[in-house]
């Protein structure tokens, strides 16, 4: 064979031994990129998710505890969350010089995402801060919580400052007051309702009469008679026996309706506030009010909240925490194991989501 001939042989030779590896290279890191995207991007936004939802909880606790040491609360929406990823491929050869060595060229590949997310916030202030935060409950709101399976005795506790004749702390709506406000007769109406509505024979409607928005306290007739439901009617001076009782916001319909007047979303944050545990340090420094009973002697808030939220602090992070946030040099946190308080702060935050989510 002539060296002409040899030297084609050898380059033929050397081209098989790039091109098979390198094909083999190229389908390994194509197939790779197929299955690596679309779990990277599944696990990415689990991970945003978990996050949007862990920062969501930690504002709403901050601004609960911001307002009752009469702080400036401030909300801030993730108005615009976007995240941009690319694949980066290097491929590459690497030569093996070493003697009597089978393979001239070896071939290196790295294959990696780069992700960049450009996050917006937007903080609620102006017209967005006065329809989503300072606005009263719709009662139409007040009627779809209910619906969504909350128990009627929380959604009105939480969202209702008056029932016609019975006053639900309306003093609580907004920096603790410096005397005790009495809701023993509220409290015990809406348990009346708890008790009916477990057996399924109550009914919450809402309605728009003549332009006025009203809501329906209705019993199933078999239960319009019972006990609870003849306390109840007592309790807000209505007629016993009623299958229904019309409310509406005051002086819209006052011949017909009696009425009911809701909380804004601020007004219903200063009343679960009121659940927060301060420090006796700070107490004692005088940094938060201290409410006062008739005959002097300090009340406790636990008398009205004590049901619905309480957020005890800390000098150390939590171990066992549904939300911590760390404030004013103390962790303040609910506690995992504290149901009730963890059902009314999931409340809280729909009741959030539909005022000020929407703007």
């Amino acid at each position: 064979m002539d060296n002409k001939n040899q030297k084609k042989l050898l380059n033929i030779l050397i081209l098989n031994k790039l091109y098979f590896p390198l094909l083999t290279l190229i389908i390994f890191v194509s197939y790779g990129c197929v299955k690596y995207g679309p779990n990277h991007i599944k696990s990415e936004r689990n991970s945003y998710n978990q996050a949007i939802q862990k920062t969501n909880n930690e504002q709403l606790i901050l601004n609960l505890v911001r307002l009752k040491y009469r702080d400036n609360p401030l909300f801030m929406e993730v108005s615009n969350l976007a995240s941009q990823f690319t694949i980066q491929n290097k491929i590459g050869l690497r030569a093996n010089l070493q003697a009597e060595a089978k393979g001239i060229f070896i071939p290196e590949s790295d294959t990696y995402i780069e992700e960049r997310p450009t996050i917006s916030y937007s903080p609620l202030h102006g017209d967005s801060f006065v329809k989503g935060v300072l606005t009263a409950v719709p009662l139409k709101t007040v009627v779809l919580l209910f619906h969504s399976g909350w128990s009627i005795e929380r959604v009105f506790k939480i969202c209702l400052q008056r029932l016609n004749n019975l006053k639900n702390a309306p003093s609580a709506s907004g920096p603790t007051p410096k005397i005790a406000p009495n809701t023993d007769q509220f409290f015990k109406a809406v348990r009346f309702l708890r008790a009916i509505q477990i057996k399924g024979g109550l009914n919450l409607i809402y309605r728009v009469n003549n332009g006025v928005d009203e809501l329906v306290i209705s019993f199933l007739d078999r239960y319009k008679d019972t006990e609870p439901a003849i306390k109840f009617a007592r309790a807000i001076n209505a007629p016993v026996g009623e299958r229904s009782y019309v409310f509406s916001a005051p002086s819209s319909n006052p011949e017909q309706n009696m009425d009911i007047v809701t909380r804004s979303l601020l007004g219903i944050m200063f009343y679960l506030s009121h659940g927060v545990e301060i420090p006796s340090k700070d107490i004692l420094e005088g940094k938060v009010t201290i409410t006062k009973k008739v005959n002097g002697e300090n009340f406790d808030w636990k008398e009205i909240t004590g049901d619905l939220l309480v957020v005890k602090h800390g000098l150390k992070v939590p171990e066992d925490s549904e939300v911590a946030i760390f404030y004013r040099n103390y962790w303040f946190y609910i506690n995992d194991s504290d149901l009730k308080s963890k059902s009314t702060f999931s409340l809280l935050s729909q009741v959030y989501s539909l005022q000020a989510g929407d703007n």
